[in-house]
């Protein structure tokens, strides 16, 4: 059976994949925050680990077209672990960026 101090030890010195580091900073943004979870909006390896792009429900509403999200911006290590985080921007759920 592998524990957790197992895990931190095969990972230690390597960087975990993509999949992996959009499920992680998904997982510990909204627990951090207490709310529930949306999508990983981007990801991208950096010098120092990962950079995620995540979407998150702030205020449930009703109809849920008005609910509010957030996006987020969030720092992994190469391990995975949460370093930072910042809110990005505030929208409706249903509204539509527009360019």
């Amino acid at each position: 059976m592998s524990t957790e101090k197992d895990t931190d030890k095969e990972n230690d010195g390597k960087r975990v994949d993509a999949p992996t580091a959009m499920r992680q900073a998904s997982a510990q943004l909204t627990e951090m925050l207490r709310c529930e979870p949306g999508i990983v909006s981007a990801v991208r390896a950096t010098d120092d680990g990962w950079s995620t792009d995540v979407e998150v429900v702030e205020l449930e509403r009703v109809p849920d077209t008005m609910s509010v999200m957030a996006s987020y911006r969030v720092q992994l290590d190469p391990q995975g672990r949460l370093m930072s985080y910042e809110r990005l921007r505030r929208y409706a759920r249903g509204q539509i960026d527009r360019r």
